[in-house]
Parts: structure tokens; sequence; C-alpha cells
């Protein structure tokens, strides 16, 4: 089981995910992942930020308010005084550590990778011992660990870890499985884990989902259960289209595509290490536990839409490439890729004009600066390209299903669609697997091209 940050955004919340798990244990064998509260990584950021910039009055500021919060959390989430005291004897041993990495960046001004995880780790220490704390207080026998004690290792690739996956599957196996052998409830921080050499790493923003299925095909798990805020993986943004619906089933191939494209609480990584032995991996909601939620499975689920979700990736820019030189010269696209990957900005989508005469590619608005950068001092300046154009306000619509594969007219429906409510398209760009079509349009028009590809093809309506 993983709980979301919303799940455990205060000391009640955290009390009653401790009530949840409690009700799970008898006749099971648990293993428990915990996010930071939520806000709490957000707030690392910008306490990071605030330290480079030497900004100490107001690092001061914002760590006293982490304190406040996490204590309050450790009082109303642990009751027994005994429990409470030695669970708050934790939390400021952690609140000291984060106290001392933060005055080291402030005093050099500068905070390098190894270091903002270091930073970042502390929101999931201190949430996931406040959690242990309260499983401990309802006589549950849990066990606290960090995702290194847990033996999950990765490269060296700060913010954005990848496991080296045998090595941490025999660590799982061996570690978690003595504990749950022994009648043990391990209680594991997510997002965290180390490099060979021992160091903290982080497995990038939503990594606790991947913590979670590591463990879970680790220790060879019936299911994984990812709790969260919603009820379940649905066809839309429901604050963007009020009559979307939860989906009941997904293939991991639908899921994958919809984590990608930034469905609620989904890592896109995540579902790696459940393919191979066909784990299924559940959605639900942790104020609705009754709710089942939306089952993820290896098999391609029947239904009458071929198309199971739209999805809108907003906040993001597109950089097109332009100029006769670049006609029929073998290996432009990839000079495109690699000068943006060298200044560590990642393309979401690329599409290429039939001429060969333009190259457009998206990335995340916030990265658009170092983007164009890179095109003018790799392509431009070498003749290669001619010039580079910017549209800032662009969103990414997705539309996702495996019922699409071989359907003819799928795409001519999406389109039809969308050029019903006067919308333009500005970039196609469809894989191979045909799972998903994306394209884009203008920011202003990004929500009503939802809705109406939504509508046509009655997503809203039970099938």
């Amino acid at each position: 089981m993983k709980f979301g940050g919303t799940s455990l955004g205060d000391g009640k919340r955290i009390r009653n995910v401790a009530s949840l798990i409690k009700r799970y244990v008898k006749g099971n064998e648990l293993v428990v992942v915990a996010s930071a509260m939520s806000n709490v990584t957000d707030e690392l950021i910008r306490l990071t930020s605030l330290a480079e910039s030497g900004r100490e009055d107001e690092v001061d500021e914002l760590l006293e308010k982490l304190t406040s919060q996490h204590e309050d959390a450790v009082g109303e989430a642990v009751r027994e005084e005994r429990i409470s005291a030695e669970v708050w004897r934790y939390v400021q041993r952690d609140l000291d550590g984060l106290k001392r990495a933060v005055k080291g960046v402030c005093y050099i001004m500068e905070a390098t990778p190894r270091t903002r995880d270091l930073i970042l780790s502390f929101g999931e220490r201190l949430s996931t011992r406040i959690l242990w704390g309260a499983m401990l207080d309802l006589g549950m026998p849990a066990v606290y660990l960090t995702g290194k004690d847990a033996g999950i290792v990765t490269d060296s690739n700060f913010g954005e870890a990848v496991p080296l996956i045998e090595t941490t599957r025999l660590n799982l196996s061996s570690r978690l499985g003595d504990l749950i052998s022994d009648g043990k409830i391990p209680v594991v921080t997510g997002f965290i884990a180390a490099d060979t050499s021992g160091v903290i790493t982080t497995l990038g923003r939503g990594g606790s989902d991947y913590t979670a299925t590591l463990i879970g095909s680790a220790i060879g798990a019936d299911e994984i259960w990812l709790w969260s805020d919603v009820d379940g993986l649905m066809t839309a943004n429901p604050r963007l289209v009020p009559n979307a619906k939860v989906l009941p089933e997904v293939s991991y191939a639908e899921a994958i595509e919809m984590a990608i494209f930034g469905a609620k609480g989904l890592h896109p990584r995540a579902f790696e290490p459940t393919m191979e032995k066909g784990i299924p991996v559940r959605i639900r909601n942790t104020f609705n536990p009754e709710n089942p939620g939306t089952l993820i499975t290896r098999s391609r689920t029947v239904s009458d839409n071929v198309v199971k979700a739209v999805l809108l990736v907003d906040n993001v820019g597109m950089v097109s490439v332009r100029g006769t030189s670049i006609v029929g010269r073998p290996g432009t696209a990839a000079k495109v890729l690699d000068a943006v990957a060298r200044r560590s900005v990642n393309v979401m989508m690329i599409s290429q004009s039939v001429s060969e005469s333009s190259i457009s590619f998206i990335v995340k608005r916030d990265a658009l600066e170092k983007a164009v950068a890179a095109i003018e001092t790799s392509l431009l300046s070498l003749g290669i390209a001619k010039d580079v154009d910017v549209e800032e306000d662009v969103a990414v619509v997705a539309v996702v299903g495996e019922g699409m594969r071989g359907t003819p007219g799928i795409a001519a429906k999406v389109f039809k669609a969308v050029a019903s409510k006067g919308i333009n398209v500005m970039m196609i760009s469809q894989g191979a697997s045909e799972l998903n079509i994306s394209f884009v349009v203008r920011g202003a028009d990004a929500v009503e091209a939802v809705r109406a590809v939504h509508d046509e093809f009655n997503l809203g309506t039970e099938g």
C-alpha cells in the first residue's frame, strides 16, 4: 500500500491512514509506503531556493513553519504519550538534519544536485516516521525504514535516479521478506533511495509510486494499492470536464500513456517493475475507501469505447526549427534532440513536416529558454537551420486507448470534433503503437478541445 501526500496531509489524516491500514492487517502481509505530507516537497524546494539566495531570515521562517507543521502532526496522529515522545525525538532529529543541510546551502549560496536530493528526502522521512508512530499507537507491529534502509539502490543521477533493478530486487526481497516473515509491517519512505556509495538519491516527482511497485514486484505481492485523493483514473480531469467518469479497469500500456501525459497519482515508470510479473495495481481513494477504484492489469480491457481518456498537459511551449538547409539532411532530428538533451531539457513530443523543412517539439514552459539557447548555439550558428520560432502559450491534448489500435477513423473523429469548435491544431503526433494521438492547440482553446473529444467519444456516459 502506498499513500500519497494528500492522504497524509496532517496529523488527523495520518491517523486516519493508520486506521485504514489496520482494517487490512488480519489475514494479510502488508508493506506500507508513504509520500511526504501534502505541499511539503514544494516547500522544501522553495526552502532550497531561498537558501541559495542567502535569504536567511526567510529560511528560518520557513524552517519554523515546517517544524510547527510536523510537531502538530505528531500530536494529532499519535495519542499514547510514550510513543508520541519517541516519535517526536526522531522527528526533531530529522528536522535538525534538515536545518544543517539548508544552513550549509545558505553559507555557500549553492545547492548541488546531491544536496537537493538530501534536502528533499526529509519530507518522506518525516511523514513516514509519524505514520509509523500512529501505527504503533494502534497496536500494529510497524517497522520504519527509509528506501535506502530497505535496499533500493540507484545510479547517481540525482533528482531522477534510476534503480539498479536486480540489486534492488535482491535487497528488498531479503530485507523486507525477513521482516514480513517475522510478522512485522515495514513502513518505507517513498521517493528515497541511495546510490552504490550509499549517498541519498531521489526517484523524481511522484517517485513514491515507483517505490511501491519496486517493493511489490520484489516481494511477489498479490496486488499493489496506490491510495490518493481520487476515486481512480478518470476519462478526463473532472475539474475541466464535469461529466468525467472513473475508469474501472485499464491496461498497463494505457496507464503508462496516461501517466506520461499527467494523469493524477501516477509515475510514468511505476509500472515497469509490475509488468513482467503481471502484478495488478489498483488506484484507490483514501477518503472513499469503499470505492474499488481503478484496476490496472496486463490484459487489454474490453470496452465499448476505443478511446479511454482525454488528457491535457499545459504549461508547455512549442519550438519550431526551420530552414531549407535541413531538407534531406540525415540526422537533423537527432541533432535537435541531442542539442536540447545536453541542456538537460526533456522533449515531450516531436514532429517533422513532410517537406522536411521544419521540426517542431514540445518542452515544459520553464525549459523554453534553455531549449532555444541550445538550438541557437548548436544549429543556427552552424548554418544547419535558418531560424527558430517559439510559441509560449500552447497545450498538449492526448487521446489514449488501446482500442484505437487498428480501428479506422479515430483520428478523423478526433480532429472533426476539434474543428467543429473552430479550434486550430498546431501540431500532431501519433506513435506506431497507436495507443495515443497527441496534438497541440493554443492554451486558450485547450479545455474546449478536451471537452469536444470527450463528448465525441461519449466518455461521460456509462458504458
